[in-house]
């Protein structure tokens, strides 16, 4: 069966939103590139993130929230500078590693006990979380080791008829990855670098682990 290719009008929101509560995968627009998402409380369509892409089942799949008021949902023992970064830098591409919360499972996190979570700077993605009323298991939409798709036409490329359904939301702007900042050590430790610099991180936190 072929991936279904919808716009991003409202109703085509809600209708992605659906799907992913019944368990499907939805491909759609980032402000980086285009991902591809599962509903993060529902194991077996994570699941279906990696026979999608083929992703090694070894790598744990990051998650999207709609807001920092999200946060309990995923993580838990949250520190105080996780707040204050975020107040600076989300929605953006800075994501922070918590220790998992207990209802995150572990085809999110590979077994492991850590989470990563962002904030997504841009308004369709926004938009799909707020009528999910959930977070999203969500990475690139490519397979993996293949370049990150920028056009809905990219993702078909690669995922034709492996995923339900496509938000066509035109070229994303591409660019730099986020930024993985880990907190759970001290003092935090750069896991990735990315779009947010480490010295903008350092205006925030007063110490980063080199």
């Amino acid at each position: 069966m072929g991936t279904v290719c919808i716009e991003t009008q409202p109703e085509d929101i809600a209708r992605a939103a659906q799907v992913l509560c019944d368990g499907g995968i939805v491909a759609f627009p980032t402000d980086t590139v285009y991902g591809v998402g599962a509903h993060a409380f529902r194991p077996r369509a994570v699941e279906r993130l990696y026979v999608a892409k083929r992703r090694p089942r070894d790598k744990a799949i990051p998650l999207l929230i709609s807001g920092v008021d999200a946060l309990p949902l995923v993580a838990r023992s949250v520190p105080d500078v996780a707040y204050a970064l975020a107040a600076r830098f989300w929605p953006g591409a800075l994501t922070l590693v918590f220790w998992r919360a207990e209802q995150v499972s572990d085809a999110v996190t590979s077994g492991g006990d850590t989470v990563a979570v962002r904030v997504p700077d841009h308004t369709v993605t926004q938009a799909l979380l707020a009528a999910l009323e959930a977070p999203l298991a969500a990475t690139s939409a490519n397979l993996s080791g293949r370049p990150p798709p920028v056009s809905a036409g990219d993702v078909l490329a690669q995922l034709e008829g492996r995923i339900d359904l496509l938000l066509d939301g035109g070229v994303c702007p591409g660019g730099v990855a986020s930024t993985v900042l880990d907190l759970t050590c001290t003092p935090p430790r750069v896991l990735r670098a990315g779009s947010v610099p480490r010295g903008q991180i350092a205006e925030v936190i007063d110490e980063i682990e080199r």
